[in-house]
């Protein structure tokens, strides 16, 4: 992991692929708006306050991310001032406004999400629809499977397109109705020895022909 400092209110992080492996994180964790990459990110925040002296506290940030096609991660990262400074007495709540964009094509071809129901996974579809996302599903990826297990479903989603899925936000997008499964490896092989399969081919596509 690599520190610029670029101004008083703006650094650069540059990782790896390696460092994701190193730090036990997940690609698609990592691109989604979930808990988890807003934790992760925080925990970058505090190496780069140790290593630059860049402090974020009470500052509202500008996260910009990008995954570039040789397998480096860059996030640059801007305090955003209240547009009335007079307003300071108590310190605003820090939030983020990231913005994503993928440009690899590294190590980041399958994903496994979980919704915990049948509805939830019927609600990303409707999601998807109104959002008129419907024609870049069929290109997303080569195969796409729902399983039951354990009481969920789990879209297996393998070979991505990871230029349609970041046209699409589908990363951002799914988090909001499903969790994603740091450990899709391993637990797509659970999934077929354990599992039911519940779609084949394109589960998506199957979905929005019958449960939209």
């Amino acid at each position: 992991m690599k520190f610029e400092k670029l101004s008083d209110n703006k650094i650069r992080i540059i990782l790896t692929m390696q460092d994701l492996t190193e730090k036990h994180i997940d690609f698609h964790s990592f691109m989604s708006n979930s808990i988890e990459s807003q934790n992760i990110l925080l925990d970058m925040l505090d190496e780069a306050k140790k290593e630059t002296g860049f402090d974020p506290e009470d500052f509202n940030l500008k996260i910009e991310a990008l995954a570039m096609a040789d397998t480096n991660f860059i996030f640059t990262i801007t305090k955003v001032y209240p547009e009335n400074s007079e307003i300071a007495d108590k310190p605003p709540k820090r939030k983020f406004t990231i913005k994503r964009k993928c440009l690899t094509q590294a190590s980041t071809t399958q994903a496994v999400y979980m919704f915990n129901c049948f509805e939830d996974f019927c609600c990303f579809l409707h999601f998807l629809k109104d959002n008129k996302n419907t024609a870049h599903i069929n290109k997303l990826a080569e195969n796409i499977l729902l399983y039951s297990y354990k009481e969920c479903y789990y879209l297996l989603i393998s070979n991505i397109h990871t230029d349609i899925a970041s046209e699409i936000n589908f990363y951002a997008n799914i988090t909001e109705f499903a969790k994603c499964v740091s450990n899709s490896k391993s637990f797509a092989s659970k999934l077929a020895e354990c599992g039911t399969l519940v779609m084949k081919n394109n589960a998506l596509k199957i979905g929005f022909k019958h449960f939209v």
